[in-house]
């Protein structure tokens, strides 16, 4: 346990907040992800498509988050969790539950944002909360962490710590004064100090800086992209989630905990800032930030893009679902084509975009429905674009990428 005296007590010692060097790099990163965002929203005309779509981002999102915190769980068992179908082995029910609290605890967080405009993503109290939604939806027995040492520690659902920890090479502050931190924390990133312009550079700023104060025993690296893709939503760049920085994060997992680590550092000579940590590693730290958060964009856009999409889908049903007759194959093509570029159809309009009579459509409405495919609210509710585990490699691939599990 470290001692009082290694700790961080004063405010001061998470200077700076901003950093001071690589302004002119930052901006035109953050100038790129306003325009590329848009194009993103663009791509995909269908509110009612983007909803399905962002469903399965929140899933892949607490697939890479857990990834990067060494928990591992596949697509399909995420799919089987939300169904409550749990794993009869420990381990993977386990990674299971984690998977579900994540996505849950992303809804709630949506949910809340819509309902309350005027709530601070950077206040503590909404810090916390992302916390206790997340770990209250686990059970007891998970609320616990292990030190270095092999203390064993309690976990409060969004309280802070009331210990003091080590992270690898860092010693975040003293225990007594996270509140102190944290309110910090929030009265400079949500100041009126930082410009419009600037604010997608706090944002990256403010991941690290969370990291860095460590507010709970566990559970601070899921808070923390959260948190981020809070303030993504907040300045509308999170294009209704269509896109989500765990991705980027994971697949360039070991360059993510450099940069963390690196931004840790004190400052390392008189021409690395004015405050207590490196300015210029903060810098790069934000720098690797943006980028990733273009990168995916970027993908997603690609991914998304309807006549893409569509050339996908057409393909699958070519050359992957060869088990089915050549006419039904067409007809799902069309059907999906249709549902694809306009959302929702009525049943009784499948046979004008089919050509075919009531009976015939209705059974290819029947053939759609059992392949899951499509799906309806309803017996007799409008039709829509469905996208189970078992198209995902063909429809988005890349989209789960079985990276290998690693500790954090």
């Amino acid at each position: 346990m470290p001692q009082k005296s290694s700790m961080f007590r004063r405010l001061t010692s998470m200077e700076p907040l901003l950093p001071a060097s690589g302004g002119a790099e930052l901006a035109e990163l953050s100038v790129e992800i306003f325009r590329k965002s848009g194009e993103l929203m663009a791509a995909l005309p269908s509110k009612t498509v983007r909803c399905g779509v962002a469903a399965l981002v929140r899933e892949m999102n607490s697939y890479y988050s857990n990834l990067i915190e060494g928990h591992k769980t596949l697509p399909r068992d995420i799919e089987r969790a939300l169904r409550d179908d749990f794993s009869d082995r420990e381990e993977d029910r386990r990674n299971q539950l984690m998977s579900v609290a994540h996505i849950r605890a992303e809804q709630a967080m949506r949910q809340r944002l819509a309902d309350e405009a005027d709530l601070g993503v950077f206040e503590p109290a909404f810090v916390q909360w992302l916390h206790r939604e997340f770990y209250g939806a686990l059970p007891e027995e998970e609320w616990f962490t292990t030190s270095v040492s092999g203390n064993r520690y309690p976990i409060a659902p969004g309280e802070f710590r009331g210990y003091n920890v080590d992270v690898g090479r860092h010693t975040p502050p003293d225990h007594e004064v996270l509140g102190d931190f944290m309110r910090r924390f929030a009265d400079f990133y949500s100041g009126s100090n930082i410009l419009a312009t600037g604010r997608l550079i706090a944002a990256a700023a403010a991941h690290h800086r969370l990291a860095w104060i460590h507010p709970f025993g566990d559970g601070n690296g899921r808070v923390a992209r959260l948190q981020s893709q809070a303030v993504m939503i907040r300045s509308g760049l999170d294009a209704e989630g269509l896109w989500t920085l765990s991705r980027g994060f994971a697949r360039s997992r070991a360059a993510y905990f450099q940069h963390l680590q690196g931004a840790d550092q004190p400052r390392a000579n008189d021409f690395d800032g004015r405050g207590n940590l490196s300015d210029a590693a903060l810098s790069r730290f934000c720098r690797f930030f943006l980028e990733r958060c273009l990168d995916q964009i970027s993908f997603m856009t690609d991914l998304i893009a309807p006549f893409n999409l569509l050339d996908r889908i057409e393909s699958y049903l070519r050359f992957t679902r060869v088990d089915l007759e050549s006419k039904t194959r067409e007809h799902l093509q069309r059907l999906l084509k249709a549902l694809c570029l306009e959302g929702e159809i009525t049943r009784g309009a499948v046979s004008d975009v089919l050509g075919l009579k009531g009976t015939a459509a209705r059974a290819v409405i029947r053939r759609a429905l059992d392949e899951e495919l499509v799906c309806s609210s309803s017996e007799k509710g409008p039709l829509r674009i469905a996208f189970p585990h078992k198209v995902l490699d063909a429809w988005f691939p890349q989209l789960f990428t079985d990276l290998p599990v690693q500790e954090p």
